[in-house]
């Protein structure tokens, strides 16, 4: 049992960890695969990568991590992106880790209203990079393509950089 607390993830694993970056967590597929965790993102074990920033939402369930990545629909305006799952067979501190670092990576957030829904204002930090990067979400039935929908946007992001 000690053994395998001290185990590591297997060395083609390893070697998709970039010079700077740092393991912090890992997990074991069923098929025996390793899923990584490191200080600036998710690893999976079809070679995808996933930063932290860039992780809408983690969800672990019964033995199956769910993850939504965000994806930029126009410049500065992000939206979810296809969720998909991992399942892991042992899945040791993974979850944990994935949550921490995907919460830690938000800086701010909050929702504003705008015609036919909300617009919610986002910086996440970025590991290995100094600021925050900016983004908005539109949510509801709010119209992307309205000028006094974007004109709102603008203003409520302009106000939040001013107070973080």
């Amino acid at each position: 049992m000690f053994g395998n607390l001290f185990a590591r993830p297997p060395a083609e694993a390893r070697a998709r960890i970039e010079p700077g970056e740092r393991l912090t967590a890992w997990g074991l597929a069923p098929d025996g695969s390793a899923v990584l965790a490191t200080t600036r993102g998710l690893l999976l074990p079809d070679g995808s990568r996933y930063d932290w920033h860039l992780i809408h939402k983690a969800v672990w369930n019964e033995g199956t991590l769910t993850v939504v990545p965000s994806i930029e629909v126009a410049p500065g305006v992000v939206a979810d992106g296809p969720p998909f799952t991992v399942e892991l067979g042992e899945p040791r501190d993974l979850p944990a880790e994935v949550r921490t670092r995907v919460t830690r990576s938000v800086a701010y957030s909050a929702l504003h209203p705008v015609p036919g829904g909300g617009v919610r204002v986002i910086a996440r930090r970025i590991p290995g990079q100094d600021g925050l990067a900016w983004v908005v979400r539109y949510d509801g039935e709010a119209d992307i393509g309205d000028p006094s929908v974007r004109a709102a946007a603008e203003v409520y992001l302009a106000e939040a950089k001013t107070l973080v």
